[in-house]
C-alpha cells in the first residue's frame, strides 16, 4: 500500500504535469512514463486515479502534437492610455505600442515591439521606424535586444546572454526624453521591463472595464479582432500572466552582450 508521503508525492506530480499540459511548459512523453513508473514502485493500484489522469495527460498531449499550429491572432485596441497590439502565435506573443514626439522641429513616430516566450520570458524587444528622424529610415527595424539562441533555451530560464544594439535609435527619446543620460545597463534594462509592465497594464485594463476598440471603426484592419478578446485566446492569457509577474536587470558582458536576469516581483 502507498505511505502517506508517496501519496503526497503522486498527488503533487500528477497535478503538476495536469497544470503544464493545461498552460505550459510542455509535458515530454518521458515525463508521463517516469510518473506511471512512480506509481508502480509504490505499490498504487492500477484502477487509482492517478492512472487515469496520466492517461488524460497523454490524450491531452498527443492532441496538441498532432494538431497542426494555430493561426497568428492578431488583436487591437486602446488600454491605459495606450493603443496597443498583441499577436499570438501557438508557443508566443507579441505585445508592441507606438510612441510619437518631436526633436530638432522634426516630427517621428516609432513603434515598440516585446515578445515573450511560453513562460513570460523576453525573446526580443524590436523597434520600427514608422517616422523616422531621419527620412531614409522610415520602415527600418532595429532589434533593441535579443536573447541568444531563444528558439533553443529552455523557456523558464532565470539568466541568460543577450545581444544588444550598440548604438540605439535616437527615437527613444519619444519614450522617455532624458534616456540617453542614464547608465546603459539601465537603459537595456528599462527597456525590456517596459513591456512586462505594459502587459500588467493591458490585463488589468481588459479585466477592469471595456477597452476602446471593441467595436470595428472605419477603417481598421478588418482582421485585426478586439483586445478585450484576448482573454478569451487559447494561448496568451497564461503568457501574459507570467510576463506581468516578472522584472529584469542587465549586467554588461562585452559591448555587443548582455546577461539579463529575472526575478518575480
Amino acid at each position: 500500500m502507498p505511505t502517506k508521503e508517496s501519496r503526497r508525492q503522486a498527488r503533487g506530480l500528477v497535478e503538476e504535469l495536469e497544470s503544464r499540459a493545461h498552460a505550459g511548459p510542455p509535458v515530454r512523453e518521458n515525463e508521463i512514463v517516469s510518473a506511471r513508473q512512480f506509481l508502480r514502485q509504490h505499490d498504487f493500484p492500477t484502477a487509482s486515479d492517478y492512472f487515469s489522469r496520466l492517461v488524460q495527460i497523454q490524450d491531452r498531449v498527443g492532441a496538441r502534437l498532432a494538431a497542426p499550429p494555430q493561426a497568428k491572432r492578431n488583436y487591437g485596441g486602446e488600454a491605459a492610455g495606450w493603443w496597443m497590439q498583441l499577436q499570438s502565435v501557438y508557443d508566443h506573443v507579441i505585445l508592441s505600442t507606438c510612441h510619437q514626439g518631436d526633436f530638432n522641429l522634426r516630427r517621428g513616430r516609432v513603434k515598440i515591439s516585446h515578445r515573450f516566450n511560453q513562460a513570460g520570458r523576453i525573446d526580443f524587444v524590436e523597434l520600427k521606424f514608422l517616422r523616422s528622424l531621419q527620412p531614409e529610415f522610415n520602415g527600418g527595424i532595429r532589434k533593441l535586444l535579443t536573447v541568444k539562441n531563444y528558439q533553443q533555451l529552455g523557456k523558464d530560464w532565470h539568466e541568460a546572454e543577450a545581444f544588444a544594439l550598440r548604438v540605439l535609435p535616437q527615437e527613444l527619446i519619444f519614450l522617455f526624453r532624458d534616456i540617453f543620460r542614464c547608465p546603459r545597463p539601465e537603459v537595456l534594462g528599462w527597456l525590456i521591463n517596459i513591456g512586462h509592465r505594459a502587459v500588467e497594464d493591458l490585463l488589468n485594463a481588459v479585466r477592469a472595464r471595456p477597452v476602446n476598440g471593441c467595436a470595428p471603426r472605419p477603417g481598421d484592419n478588418p482582421n485585426q479582432l478586439s483586445l478585450k478578446a484576448v482573454l478569451a485566446d487559447e494561448v496568451a492569457p497564461p503568457i501574459l500572466e507570467r510576463a506581468a509577474a516578472l522584472e529584469s536587470s542587465v549586467e554588461f558582458d562585452d559591448p555587443d552582450t548582455v546577461i539579463v536576469r529575472y526575478r518575480h516581483k
